[in-house]
Order: structure tokens, then sequence, then C-alpha cells
């Protein structure tokens, strides 16, 4: 079967995966609470409607994305017509995470697919019942020579690495990040790297602080914290620390109860070493709520931090759970002496009603993208680019452009032979100021 011409056969199998997928759903919200009992409401609007709505997306527009596009020719190539096709780069890699297992791993397929790939899929080991349920579904729906997937640790993703590719995607973390673009450099492979980063999230004066809270919490604690894009610190304006310490409080008990480890709408740390990590983040600093655990349960209550020092680890490398340090300031300076101490984050979140404030902050800073008044749900719209810049990413892709990122974009110039100017041509003589007249002009 040709995987890469046949427009028709791409088509047909993503409608072949949405329908397996859509036969499995409660066996992939299943997986996904027993690796790390995330809820399944949450499970559904982050994992499978998302990866259902981006599969019906791709499926309705891939012939159109597919098209080559005409673009106006350079007059210089009169008479021509200019188009841009779209080609597959080859055999593709790609590394999911374990905190959207399902999500992570099957979006990226699915574009990559539709823009005419090969893929090897590499799921995470830390959610081995997601990583079964995924193995399953890509037997049942694709050819072994056209999707494979690989399931194993470490030492499976060194020799994937190895090996020789046309395009690597990688999601996870900053330090993983770098040792997949050096194996990818050895054969100028290229990458898109969806890292992470200390995302901020600025409150100032102006900002209604009541459902600024609810929405940083929902933002901050989905998925027990663990989302490259959840706000990671709060920088709060000075007079409205207390309270908005207050209300961030009540939404927490709102939300999940005062007992938090017995709501079922609040997941686990995926293990032990990640546990271990954040609970040591805890302990050295002034929690002003939360801070309970239990190993056995691999359980960390969402952690209100007040004041940590700049050098503690809490705010010296992202946390990635339900860990929430709040830091004051009073001048757009102490902003910028925090937020300078860090590369640039992966997203940024301003609550204000000040504009001039706010259109400064999105100028001043570079991230890779973000919400003014809400956290997380630029994530949503396909029609957003989403990625990092510097160390919290390469590459953006959602939508149409995840297609276009598993695409080289081939320029092409059909040119007509009804007319061939002679100016071009050697010998050049007496030619010089002709052709720099006629360049002028155009």
């Amino acid at each position: 079967m040709d995987y890469v011409n046949d427009i028709g056969y791409r088509k047909e199998t993503l409608k072949k995966l949405l329908y397996n997928i859509q036969k499995s759903e409660d066996l992939i919200i299943q997986a996904l609470y027993d690796d790390f009992k995330k809820p399944a409401f949450e499970a559904v609007i982050t994992e499978t409607n998302y990866v259902i709505s981006e599969l019906k997306d791709t499926i309705k527009n891939i012939k159109k994305w597919a098209k080559p596009k005409r673009v106006f020719p350079s007059l210089v190539n009169f008479p021509s017509t200019d188009y841009i096709y779209k080609e597959p780069y080859g055999n593709v890699l790609v590394i999911a995470p374990w905190n959207y297992p399902f999500q992570l791993a099957l979006c990226p397929l699915i574009s990559a697919i539709a823009a005419g790939n090969k893929v090897t899929l590499k799921p995470s080991e830390l959610t081995p019942h997601t990583s079964a349920i995924i193995a399953e579904i890509i037997e049942k729906t694709f050819h072994i020579n056209h999707v494979e997937v690989v399931e194993g640790g470490i030492d499976i993703s060194n020799k994937l690495l190895a090996q020789r590719w046309d395009y690597i995607f990688f999601t996870g973390s900053v330090t993983v990040g770098k040792i997949v673009a050096k194996a990818a450099a050895e054969n100028l492979t290229p990458v898109t790297l969806e890292l992470g980063g200390k995302n901020p999230c600025i409150i100032d004066e102006t900002a209604n602080l009541k459902l600024a809270a609810k929405r940083i919490v929902w933002g901050k604690f989905i998925n027990a914290g663990q989302t490259c894009i959840a706000p990671d610190y709060i920088l709060i304006q000075k007079n409205m620390k207390i309270n908005f310490i207050k209300f961030l409080m009540e939404e927490i008990i709102n939300a999940y109860t005062k007992n938090t480890e017995k709501s079922p709408d609040f997941a686990r740390i995926i293990n032990t070493k990640n546990w271990l990590r954040l609970v040591s983040m805890i302990e050295s600093e002034k929690v002003i709520f939360g801070g309970q655990s239990d190993v056995n349960e691999l359980y960390i209550a969402p952690t209100l931090i007040e004041e940590p020092s700049l050098e503690s680890a809490v705010m010296k490398e992202e946390i990635f759970g339900p860990i929430l340090p709040i830091l004051m300031y009073e001048t757009e300076e102490d902003i910028k002496n925090i937020i300078t101490r860090y590369e640039k984050p992966l997203a940024f979140y301003i609550f204000s009603e000040n504009k001039s404030f706010t259109k400064k902050i999105i100028q001043t800073y570079s991230f890779g993208g973000g919400c003014i008044n809400d956290t997380i749900v630029h994530f949503s719209n396909k029609r957003l680019p989403f990625g990092g810049v510097g160390h919290s990413g390469i590459g953006a892709y959602h939508g149409q452009l995840s297609f276009d990122t598993f695409s080289h974009h081939k320029g092409v110039v059909k040119k007509a032979n009804w007319l061939d100017i002679p100016m071009r041509y050697a010998p050049y003589k007496d030619k010089l100021a002709s052709i720099k007249r006629v360049l002028d002009w155009l």
C-alpha cells in the first residue's frame, strides 16, 4: 500500500482509528485511572475527547490541507505558476510523555499519518495500562509497516534515538529534550520538542480575585498539577495577597472538599520518585495550606507555599505537581527581577483588567503561549499554535499546523514555454545596465 501518496487511504485509516478509539473509550478512561487515578471527567476533556475532536477535524480537512497551494509568482520568472507542495518527511519517531499519555501520544500520531508519514510510536513506560491500550488500538487500526508501537523504558528510547529518522517529535522534560536534540543532530534530523519551564502567573491590583482563584485552582491542580502549562508560581501585587490566599483556600475546598485524599476528582502522583521529589520541596517551606501526603497512595494534597526563597528547590526547578508558591511584588521591576531569572516559559498567565499593563507584559516577555484572565485554556483552540520557545521547546503544532509540522513544504515553479526572455542568458555584454533597471523596477 502506498501510505505516502494515497490520501484516500490515509483518510480511511484515520476513520478506522476514530472508530476504534470511540469503541474503546471506557477502556482508555479505566487505563488512565489505573495508572494514576486520573478522574474520568479529566480523562474525557483532556484525553479521549480531545483526541476524538482532533481526529474529526483532521478527517474533515485532510484533502484541503494536503492540496498544493498556489502562490503569487515572482515577476522575475514570468511567465510561470508557483506552488507549495506538502510532502511527508518519511519515517517519523514520536516519543510521548506520561502526564497526558493518551492525548500526547495520539495527537502527533494523527497528524503524522495525515501528512503521509510512517510512524514509530514510543508511549511512556510510566503509564503501562495506557501504553497497553494504545498498542492494542494501533494494532487493530494500522498495518505494522505503517504504524508501529514500541513499548519499553529508557534503554528502548536510547536504541530508537540511535537510529536514523526523517523527523522526531518529542514531548517531555527539558533534560531529556536536550538528549533527543543531540541524537537528532547526528543525522541533521528535524525535531519538534515540546518541553516545559516555570510558568508565571501575574495578578495585579485590578484583577477579579475570586474568579482568578477559581480559574487558577482548576488550571493548577487538574491532573494533580502534572501539566506542562500549569501555573508554576504566583506573582501577586502586595496589597492583594491576603485576600487572594483566602480565595485560593476556599476554591480548593470547593473543588476537592476538606479531605482531598478522598476526593474522586483529584489524581495521584505518577510514581514514588516524583512523589519524593515533590515532598522534599514542601518540607523546607512555609506551607500555609495543604502539605499532607501519603506515599502508599502517591498522594500529595493541593499545597500553597508563601514567599519561598528564590534559591529554594520549589523556585529553582519546574514543580510539575500540586504545589503552588505565592510571591508578592510591588513594582514592575520586581516582576522583571523574578521572571528573568528563568528560561523562557512554555506558558504565561496574567490576571488583570488593565489593558495597558497586560499589553506591556505580553510585549516584554517571550513565552510559548498563554492567557489573560484564565489558565491553560489556550491549549484547547486548534487555531492557535502550541509550542515553546528557547528551553521550553522547538516548533509548534495543533490543527492544520500539526499537519504542516509533519510535512516538508516544497516550492515548485512551473515555467511556461510560450515566452522566453533572453536577458538572463550569457553572453552578458551590454545587459548589466538593463538588468539593473528591471530589478529596481521589480
